[in-house]
């Protein structure tokens, strides 16, 4: 059977609105901005051949189409993980550490640590309850699993995140989480009136510009100028997700390669400050 397809309108309304979003649970689950960003697109894509009579909440659907397709992705990278003989991801053909001079080391290192101290079914649970904030129940019907299954996968996850380093067990508040998507979003779009929508009238930003033969500063204040600034570096053409495990950290990426690391300060519901540090030379 042969579904009429999505109205164009309805999938660019749904790849403005929420393809921030779904990028950003991809690289929670996965790992890598690359492969997150490649499952967003495939998702949207089957957004497209489906009729929109099919569908009550887009974004609902997407995240469960999301989700399993990140499941099969950690399983089938897990699986290469654990093959003997197997080269680790770090050492890749063509990745010379000499030629990599960026901020990604160390939290990448960390991140890929954490996520294969837990099985893929684990990630999720954990991604989606105790970063995203789904009900069990939702997760039991997006991963196929009973929801006491979800509750001890996402409990035993969260046992091993406590036995890692202290900073990959500090989880954003449920605030800040909300704050931060509105802020991704926004960035996303270049869509300067959301964004300043969720600065405090008082925010001030500073930034840290990493280059020789000295660091560089920059101070601006005020939602306009803050803003403003903002979207000449992180605007449309930037991948910006959360920090390894929820973390209270942006990371920004432009063609697969990490280039700055933003800090909110979240106070009733709008950002106070943002700090930055920024590499210029890794943006290539």
């Amino acid at each position: 059977m042969n579904h009429s397809q999505a109205p164009t309108e309805q999938v660019s309304e749904a790849w403005r609105r929420h393809r921030p979003y779904l990028v950003n649970l991809g690289y929670q689950i996965i790992g890598d901005v690359g492969d997150a960003e490649d499952v967003a697109q495939e998702a949207f894509l089957r957004l497209s051949r489906t009729a929109p009579d099919e569908i009550d909440d887009v974004r609902g659907w997407l995240t469960v189409v999301t989700t399993r397709l990140c499941l099969d992705q950690a399983r089938s990278a897990r699986a290469r993980y654990e093959r003997p003989g197997e080269p680790a991801d770090e050492a890749r053909a063509g990745d010379d550490p000499a030629d990599r001079i960026t901020l990604d080391d160390e939290i990448r290192t960390a991140l890929l640590e954490v996520l294969r101290r837990l099985s893929p079914a684990e990630r999720v649970a954990f991604v989606l309850h105790d970063i995203f904030g789904f009900p069990f129940d939702t997760i039991a019907e997006t991963v196929g699993r009973p929801v006491g299954t979800c509750r001890q996968l996402a409990r035993r996850a969260r046992a091993k995140f406590t036995v890692a380093q202290p900073k990959l067990s500090e989880v954003a508040s449920a605030e800040h989480q909300l704050v931060t998507e509105k802020f991704i979003t926004a960035c996303a779009n270049g869509d300067i009136a959301s964004l300043t929508a969720v600065l405090d009238p008082t925010v001030w930003g500073s930034a840290t510009i990493l280059a020789d033969p000295a660091p560089l500063s920059q101070v601006n204040h005020g939602p306009h100028d803050v803003a403003s600034n903002l979207l000449q570096y992180l605007g449309p053409g930037v991948t910006l997700v959360s920090g390894p495990a929820g973390q209270s950290v942006l990371l920004a990426f432009t063609g697969g390669r990490l280039f700055a690391a933003i800090v909110l300060t979240v106070r009733g519901g709008l950002i106070a400050k943002i700090e930055a540090v920024a590499d210029p030379a890794a943006r290539g």
